[in-house]
C-alpha cells in the first residue's frame, strides 16, 4: 500500500520537463523584456547617480535632504541605503523594481497555471501522461530561472556601469528574492479563485500591501518592513553594509509558500478553487440582456479591487504629503530654488502621486480592454455573435466599461490622496480638489487604453505586447525621465508629457482636447480594424 501511494505521488511530478521547455517556449519573446528593462532601469539609474553624486560632498547633501523628507522615504526606501553612491541607486529604484519582478513572476504563474485551466489547454495536456503537480511546479520553475536571470541582468548592469560587484551581486540577490516570493504566493492565489482575472487581481493587492507595508516601515521604526518582501530585498542594505542574512526571508518562506500550494492542489477539484463561483439566480438579471450588461458582470470583481488597492496605495502617499511643508520649515534655504516657495513642493509631490495613481489606472484599463480579446480567442464570443449583437456593438461593451472603469480607478486614487492628505492638513476639501486633479491626466490614461483596442483591431495575436510596452514606456517617462536625462523627442511620445502636471501646472484645456481627439482617433481605427479582421484570428 505504502508502495502504491509512494508511486502515485511520484507520477503527481511526471512531465515536469516538457512542461517547463514548453513553458519557456511560450515566453521566449515576452522575457528578453522583463530583463532588457530590469537592466536598462539598473544601467541608467547607477549612471545617473554617479554623474549627478560624484563628491562625497554632493552624496552628503543629498543624504540630508532626501533622508529627512518622509514622503521621499515613503516612496524609494530606508535612509541606511544613502551611505553610499551605490545605497543611493537602490534608494531610487529597488522598490520600483521589485513591483516589476513581482509582477513578471505574477503574469508568469498564473498564465501557465490558472489561464490553462480556464481555456481548457490543461486539460488536454493531463490526457497525456503528465502528473497533477507538473504544471504548477514547471511555471514556478519557469519563473524562478526568471528571477534568476533578471538577477543577472541587474548584476551586470550594475558592474558595468562602476558599481562594485559585491554590493551588485547582494542586490542581484534581492531582487532574485523578492521574485520567488511572489511567484510562490501567485501559485497560492492559482489554487484559492477560479479565474485568472481574479488571481492577478490578488497578486496585485499583496503586491500593494508589501508595497505599504516597507513604506510605513521605513517612515516609521522599520518593523513593519520586515513584514513585507520588498522590505526584506531592501533591507539587505547592498553597497551600504552588504547584510546576507535577510536572504534568507525569502529562501525559507519561498518554498515554503510553494508546498502549501502543492498541498491544496492536492485537495481542490481540477478546473476550479477553493472560492469557487456561487451559484447563480434562477433567472438571469435583465443587465444581462444587453452586451453592456455581460461585460460589466464579466469585470466587475477585477475592477472593484483595483479601485480599493488604488485607494489605498494613494491614501499612503496622501498620508505623507505634510511632511513636504516640514521638511521645507527644517530647510528654509531649499525653498529659495522653487519659483512658489513651499507650495510648489507639495505640488510637485502630489501631482507624482497623482500621476502614478493614473498609471495604475491605465493598467487597470489595459487589462480590461484585453479581456475582450480573451473572451474571443476562447470562443465565448461566438455565442453572442450569433445573436443580433454587432461585432462593433460588443467590443464596445468592453471598451466601455475599461474606459468608465479606469476614470474610477483614476477617481478612488485622487480621492484616496485627497482625503488622506486633507486629513493631515485639517483642510477636508483637498478630497474633492485631488480628485478632480487625478481626473486631469484621465486623456492621457484613456490613450493607452485606446492603443490596445488598436491593436486588438489590426494586430491582436500581439495587442497585449502593444499595449503592455505602450503602458511601460509611459511608466517610465513619468518616473526616471528626469533621472535618465532622455531627451525631450522620447519625453513627447507619452502622453503624460503633454497633459498639465496638476496641481504643478495651471491647467489649459488646449493639451487636454488635443489628446482626447486622439484618442478617439484611435478608437475609431481600432474598431474599423476590428470589423474587417476574422474573428478569432
Amino acid at each position: 500500500m505504502s508502495t502504491t501511494v509512494f508511486a502515485g505521488r511520484t507520477d503527481d511530478t511526471v512531465g515536469i520537463g516538457p512542461l517547463f521547455r514548453f513553458a519557456l517556449r511560450r515566453e521566449r519573446f515576452g522575457l528578453p523584456f522583463w530583463l532588457a528593462g530590469a537592466a536598462l532601469l539598473v544601467g541608467y539609474q547607477s549612471w545617473g547617480s554617479q554623474s549627478l553624486y560624484g563628491s562625497p560632498l554632493e552624496l552628503a547633501q543629498l543624504r540630508e535632504t532626501m533622508g529627512g523628507n518622509a514622503a521621499i522615504v515613503a516612496m524609494s526606501g530606508p535612509t541606511e541605503l544613502l551611505a553610499s553612491i551605490g545605497g543611493e541607486v537602490v534608494f531610487e529604484i529597488f522598490a520600483y523594481l521589485a513591483v516589476v519582478v513581482a509582477l513578471m513572476n505574477m503574469f508568469i504563474v498564473g498564465r501557465c497555471t490558472r489561464t490553462d485551466e480556464e481555456n481548457g489547454r490543461a486539460e488536454l495536456v493531463r490526457s497525456a501522461r503528465v502528473g497533477r503537480r507538473a504544471p504548477l511546479l514547471a511555471a514556478i520553475g519557469l519563473a524562478w530561472l526568471a528571477d534568476i536571470a533578471i538577477a543577472g541582468a541587474a548584476f551586470g548592469a550594475a558592474t558595468l556601469t562602476g558599481l562594485p560587484w559585491g554590493g551588485s551581486l547582494l542586490l542581484a540577490a534581492s531582487i532574485a528574492g523578492v521574485g520567488i516570493v511572489f511567484a510562490a504566493l501567485t501559485a497560492i492565489a492559482v489554487q484559492i479563485f477560479e479565474n485568472p482575472r481574479s488571481v492577478y487581481g490578488a497578486t496585485t493587492s499583496a503586491i500593494g500591501i508589501a508595497y505599504a507595508l516597507r513604506a510605513i516601515g521605513d517612515v516609521g521604526n522599520g518593523t513593519l518592513s520586515w513584514l513585507s518582501p520588498i522590505g526584506w530585498g531592501q533591507r539587505t542594505f547592498p553597497f551600504a553594509g552588504d547584510r546576507w542574512w535577510p536572504l534568507l526571508l525569502p529562501a525559507i518562506f519561498g518554498p515554503l509558500l510553494v508546498i502549501v500550494a502543492v498541498a491544496v492542489l492536492d485537495r481542490r477539484d481540477f478546473g476550479a478553487g477553493v472560492l469557487g463561483y456561487r451559484s447563480g439566480r434562477a433567472s438571469a438579471s435583465w443587465l444581462l440582456g444587453s452586451p453592456l450588461g455581460l461585460a460589466w458582470r464579466l469585470q466587475r470583481g477585477s475592477l472593484i479591487m483595483w479601485t480599493i488597492g488604488v485607494f489605498a496605495l494613494a491614501a499612503a502617499y496622501g498620508s505623507f504629503g505634510s511632511s513636504i511643508e516640514d521638511f521645507i520649515a527644517d530647510n528654509p534655504e531649499i525653498a529659495s530654488y522653487l519659483p512658489g516657495g513651499a507650495a510648489d513642493a507639495v505640488n510637485a509631490y502630489l501631482a507624482l502621486t497623482v500621476t502614478m495613481a493614473a498609471l495604475l489606472a491605465a493598467a487597470y484599463g489595459v487589462s480590461s480592454a484585453l479581456r475582450a480579446r480573451a473572451e474571443e480567442t476562447s470562443g465565448r464570443a461566438e455565442p453572442i455573435y450569433a445573436t443580433p449583437t454587432s461585432r462593433g456593438e460588443w467590443l464596445a461593451s468592453h471598451v466601455a466599461v475599461a474606459l468608465a472603469g479606469s476614470a474610477l480607478v483614476a477617481a478612488a486614487g485622487g480621492f484616496g490622496e485627497g482625503l488622506a492628505y486633507g486629513l493631515t492638513v485639517s483642510d477636508p476639501g483637498q478630497a474633492i480638489r485631488l480628485t478632480g486633479v487625478a481626473l486631469v491626466y484621465l486623456p492621457a490614461t484613456w490613450l493607452v487604453v485606446a492603443i490596445a483596442v488598436l491593436g486588438i483591431g489590426y494586430l491582436p495575436r500581439i495587442a497585449a505586447a502593444i499595449a503592455w510596452t505602450t503602458f511601460g514606456y509611459c511608466t517610465i517617462i513619468v518616473l526616471f525621465a528626469d533621472s535618465f536625462k532622455l531627451p525631450d523627442w522620447m519625453r513627447d511620445l507619452s502622453p503624460y508629457t503633454h497633459t498639465p502636471q496638476a496641481p504643478l501646472e495651471s491647467v489649459t484645456t488646449t493639451p487636454i482636447l488635443a489628446i482626447l481627439t486622439l484618442t478617439v482617433a484611435v478608437l475609431v481605427l481600432g474598431f474599423a480594424g476590428f470589423r474587417s479582421r476574422d474573428v478569432g484570428c
